[in-house]
């Protein structure tokens, strides 16, 4: 049955995705997000149906109907170049035929990275995006939400075979990144029971995330509360609030959550830890004797034996910013790290310019959601291979969709109610007094 229904998903939006390539975005998304024929038991589950998506959006791009434009937005010119810095760092790797094969795995997430900058331009395009990718993670979150409730916060979370996500660690810091997404889609909402649903799964999503007993999930959603609490109007509403769901959701979980939590404090009794500080260790060695990097494939014993030889296996470097710089050196360090910068100053510039437009409020408050999603990201991913992690793309895809919006001043363009609600509800009152400062 299960196969039958994502085959009949496939099959029934292929036609709308050779046409529009914003759907071929969507679908692709939802697949290499969700795998959901890692759900299903029979020929669905081996079928391409990620290449099947990809290759219906690449041949929209000739037979669509779609008006497609590049943006040239900071963060679309820097993940260029990095994608040009990756190809050369894989041509002079240790191991030029392994880091290939990586590359080209890298390179078909870019790729469609690439087709969403240049198809996604409307608000709705922005919202549905937003939707799929929150449906796609969030039925991750609700089912280990759900899970967690049940066994007493006692069996770790794990995600679906194979993709990004599959293992606790990941799981987590992927949903901690969906909360802020799953909230803006609740303020925008028009219908209670919506944003009530909403409420819910963002909920789950924490609970499932605490679940997985994940010590970067919990770093990178305090850091990610810090910044919610900061951006909050009524801090001491807000504070209080915080305060009492964090307290909640932490004495229902057990001891042996707790212990694993405490061990944050002791890393260097942790063998989980240590571990990933010989990984960091040789990538820091790594990329001070070949400053452009080894390539994709240097977790090796031939490369451990070389630059960290008291490490007792090879092993990934578990840290997005360590497995950049041992991959692709100081370049390609910086040049992620300045992708992560721009995406960031973007936001901030979309709030500065919808701050005072009432019919705008919609880009504001999703900007800034962008960066509370991107704040969860560079702390909890501090510990996880996760540098190619879709859904950090898809946020700077939403940003630049959204840029483009506001400099073509699209609140003038669609007509108020045309998808979804202009302003958050329940921020009326402060839409009103922007409105008001605006006009006086």
């Amino acid at each position: 049955m299960r196969d039958l229904l994502i085959l009949g998903i496939l099959a029934s939006a292929l036609p709308f995705a050779l046409m529009h390539t914003w759907v071929g975005v969507l679908l692709w998304n939802w697949i290499s997000l969700m795998n959901p024929h890692k759900l299903a038991y029979g020929i669905a589950f081996n079928a391409p149906v990620a290449a099947i998506a990809g290759g219906a959006a690449l041949i929209s791009l000739f037979v669509g109907k779609d008006k497609l434009r590049m943006p040239t937005d900071p963060p679309v010119i820097v993940l260029g170049l990095f994608v040009l810095w990756m190809c050369f760092t894989t041509a002079l790797a240790f191991d030029p035929a392994g880091s290939l094969e990586q590359l080209i795995k890298v390179l078909k997430i870019l790729l469609m990275v690439g087709v969403a900058f240049a198809a996604i331009q409307s608000r709705k395009h922005i919202e549905l995006l937003i939707w799929v990718c929150v449906l796609s993670l969030g039925y991750y979150g609700a089912k280990g939400g759900v899970f967690t409730l049940m066994t007493g916060g006692g069996e770790r979370v794990w995600g679906p075979p194979g993709g990004f996500i599959e293992e606790n660690n990941s799981l987590a810091v992927a949903l901690v990144m969906t909360i802020p997404f799953v909230n803006y889609l609740r303020l925008v909402s028009s219908r209670a029971i919506v944003r009530y649903g909403l409420l819910g799964l963002m909920l789950l999503c924490a609970v499932s995330a605490l679940g997985s007993q994940s010590r970067g999930a919990l770093l990178a959603i305090s850091s990610m509360t810090f910044v919610l609490w900061l951006r909050s109007e009524k801090k001491l509403v807000a504070g209080l609030v915080l305060v009492v769901a964090a307290t909640s959701l932490v004495a229902f979980m057990p001891s042996s959550w707790e212990k694993r939590m405490s061990t944050i404090q002791t890393y260097e009794e942790d063998t989980s830890a240590t571990s990933r500080l010989e990984a960091w260790k040789m990538s820091f060695n790594l990329a001070n004797d070949r400053p452009i990097g080894g390539g994709f494939n240097i977790y090796t014993w031939e490369t451990y034996a070389k630059y960290n030889p008291a490490s007792r296996l090879p092993q990934a470097a578990h840290s997005i910013y360590f497995s950049v710089l041992g991959e692709h050196g100081y370049v390609g360090l910086l040049l992620y790290l300045t992708l992560g910068v721009t995406s960031f100053r973007l936001a901030s510039r979309i709030r500065r310019e919808t701050k005072d437009v009432p019919q705008a409020n919609w880009a504001y408050y999703l900007a800034g959601m962008c960066q509370v999603s991107l704040v969860g990201f560079a702390v909890g991913a501090s510990f996880l291979s996760l540098a190619y992690f879709d859904l950090t793309y898809n946020i700077i895809v939403l940003l630049v969709a959204t840029r483009r919006w506001v400099s073509e001043r699209g609140w003038e363009k669609e007509p108020r109610g045309a998808f979804g609600s202009v302003e958050p509800l329940g921020n009326k009152a402060m839409a009103a007094a922007r409105q008001a400062k605006a006009t006086a």
